[in-house]
């Protein structure tokens, strides 16, 4: 491609809205524009570069005997209102207006569970693992990083249909290999965490990703092997042990502590021995979560136990109405309103604690928590912090971001029996077919990649992502009839021998042509110029390195051949 007539709108600034390594990159090299609040456009050095990812994504899942699909993105309500996932999704999921009924799909579950109600009857037709590498809508509240978290996106989302969970086992390990592959090809240095389903449902997720500060996820990290997202994360910390005296419970004067950094510097307490009240509503129900000291209650977790999303804090007047106290002075022993009791597992069986005396300004001390609380359960609620041992080595975890690649789920039969997805097994038994769901976002790809390979200069492509492999650049050649020839006819040959190609034919100067070929990031330019083209010899410069070659013009094509084979 010859760029004077090539579409790369190159920018010299960092744009003032632009945060990220990444999105500044993307914007300043051309590959793509904002159209709006997370919506953006691929320009065509962009686009090639995503056509590159979509390929490589599609040969692995193809390898391992997926069959592609194109759903629809526009999607009928009631099926999804059939899953429960309209109220799930909430406001991230998009509704037509003029048009009710309809939903604009953030994923496909329903649609390929709602295909495979209407076709499979038999285990013999199973199992099958379906995809496609489609657009996305979801309603970003905070938009941001750029094509990290857009409005609109693409995502190759995949699914198998299995007659038993071993069948889901083979099949998911499948799609964790095809993963493996698929971000090796990239040249991406990730990771596998252990993972939230959230909304997606299921018995196991894991998520594919990369150390980064752009990242939004946050995971703990124990570098001799354990990972997992924060939202599911546990440590090695244990409970205190119990005390052998065991005081009664006893009431004491706060007037000034309403935190337990207040109760720790006022009276000399050890945090730890300190409970924390937090009081949510829960479809539509008051219950009160035990904590110990500062630890922070993760929502994600109590998620889980609670097997509801709907769930929220309690205000400030239901608390007063439930409790009897304010924020601050709340506890699980003399509570006005009978409501459900649940703790974090670092307080099982703990006494000698400290606890809100419901009654602002008042606190308990002595309080047994198997004599004192009627306890329904012990779970693991905290989110873990950084430096606590690992449960696997019990070295320090490493708390980081990171930013999800792709995450796969084991979705069991939630799908399938919500939307009639059955099959008659060898004995002519009716039972719901078992899913799995798999799914890897393309522009995050791109991204992502981006952010681990850049230096001042611009973005540093790989040769299984780069838009073209080779950049020639030619110096004065509106001066140097010998440099426009030799260039045009090299541009050919190597064209011919199936080489990518972008040709700096336009009449600029040196210093124009090098900042934007090394803010676009090309793995190899060639720069043909009068003195060199005097010497029989051209210069070549790898981006990556900056390492500068002198090549014989004699048999360059074949040189270069070799060079091209040695890239990552």
């Amino acid at each position: 491609m010859k760029q004077s007539h090539y579409f790369i709108p190159t920018l010299r600034e960092n744009p003032s809205d632009a945060h990220i390594p990444s999105h500044s990159l993307m914007l300043r090299a051309g590959f793509v524009r904002q159209v709006g609040a997370g919506i953006f456009s691929f320009l065509p050095l962009g686009f090639r570069a995503f056509q590159k990812a979509i390929n490589i994504v599609r040969s692995e899942m193809d390898a391992i005997g997926a069959q592609e699909f194109l759903l629809p993105a526009l999607n009928p309500i009631e099926i999804w209102e059939q899953t429960g996932r309209v109220e799930a999704m909430g406001d991230v999921l998009f509704h037509i207006k003029n048009r009710e009924g309809l939903v604009l799909a953030p994923t496909h579950e329903e649609i390929i569970t709602y295909h495979a109600a209407h076709h499979i009857k038999s285990y013999k037709e199973l199992p099958q693992i379906w995809y496609q590498i489609q657009t996305k809508f979801r309603n970003e509240p905070r938009p941001k990083s750029g094509i990290l978290r857009g409005r609109q996106f693409t995502m190759k989302d995949a699914y198998s249909l299995d007659t038993s969970n071993e069948g889901l086992d083979v099949n998911y390990q499948k799609h964790y290999d095809a993963y493996c592959k698929i971000f090796d090809r990239c040249g991406l240095k990730y990771f596998v965490v252990g993972a939230s389903s959230g909304a997606m449902g299921g018995s196991k997720s894991q998520e594919f990703m990369l150390e980064s500060d752009a990242g939004e996820d946050l995971v703990a990290i124990d570098d001799a092997g354990y990972s997992a997202n924060s939202e599911v994360a546990t440590s090695a910390l244990t409970p205190l042990e119990r005390n052998e005296a065991n005081a009664e419970i006893e009431k004491f004067a706060t007037p000034n502590a309403k935190t337990i950094d207040d109760l720790v510097e006022q009276f000399g307490l050890d945090e730890r021995v300190c409970a924390k009240s937090v009081v949510y509503v829960a479809d539509s129900k008051p219950i009160l979560i035990l904590m110990r000291g500062n630890d922070q209650l993760n929502e994600t977790k109590l998620s889980s136990v609670l097997g509801t999303n709907n769930f929220r804090p309690a205000e400030s007047s239901e608390l007063l109405e439930n409790t009897g106290a304010n924020a601050g002075s709340i506890g699980p022993y003399g509570l006005k309103t009978k409501m459900r009791i649940i703790a974090d597992n670092l307080l099982k069986n703990c006494n000698g604690l400290v606890s809100g005396a419901n009654e602002d300004g008042f606190h308990f001390k002595n309080l047994d928590i198997n004599r004192d609380a009627k306890i329904e359960g012990y779970f693991d609620l905290r989110t873990v912090q950084d430096g606590e041992p690992s449960i696997e080595s019990g070295k320090p975890l490493r708390i980081v971001k990171a930013i999800e690649l792709g995450h796969i789920f084991k979705l069991g039969t939630r799908y399938s029996e919500s939307l009639n997805a059955r099959f008659l097994d060898s004995e002519g038994k009716e039972k719901p077919i078992i899913m799995g769901s798999y799914g890897i976002g393309i522009e995050r790809i791109l991204a992502s990649y981006i952010e681990q390979n850049f230096d001042d200069k611009g973005v540093i492509w790989n040769k299984s992502l780069a838009p073209f492999t080779v950049h020639i650049l030619t110096l004065a050649a509106n001066k140097f009839e010998n440099v426009k020839t030799f260039a045009d006819e090299l541009y050919d040959k190597l064209i011919v021998q199936g080489i990518e190609v972008l040709y700096d034919d336009r009449n600029e100067g040196p210093g124009v042509k090098f900042n934007d070929a090394d803010l676009i990031g090309m793995p190899i330019q060639v720069i043909i110029g009068n003195r060199g083209l005097e010497k029989g010899e051209l210069e070549v410069k790898l981006r990556r390195s900056g390492e500068r070659l002198i090549i014989p013009v004699d048999n360059f094509v074949a040189e270069l051949q070799k060079l091209i084979s040695q890239l990552d």
